[in-house]
């Protein structure tokens, strides 16, 4: 098996990163923009498991292979939000009250 090695600077900045879109994460909190929050909130949670992903997890340096199984993950995970947010955005269309 093949040893990748990441600099430290490269591991430093990803981890900057993650920091900084935490504190993006924090900010879009608190901005009342009505349901497009949780979009936004999902949208940012992405990119920080892409940077996870590629970097930490090592798939930037994997082959091929480990490249088709990491998008087919992630097909499968927008497949799941994209559902879960049909569900959750049209709940109001109807006017039933749900209690």
């Amino acid at each position: 098996m093949n040893q990748h090695s990441v600099s430290v600077r490269t591991n430093i900045a990803v981890f900057a990163a993650l920091l900084i879109l935490l504190l993006v994460t924090i900010q879009a909190a608190y901005i009342d923009l009505g349901s497009m929050n949780t979009v936004i909130a999902l949208a940012i949670a992405v990119c920080k498991a892409i940077l996870i992903m590629l970097f930490f997890m090592h798939v930037r340096q994997g082959n091929r292979l480990i490249w088709v199984f990491a998008g087919a993950a992630f097909l499968w995970l927008g497949l799941l939000i994209a559902l879960s947010m049909s569900d959750y955005l049209t709940r109001g269309w109807l006017g039933i009250d749900g209690k």
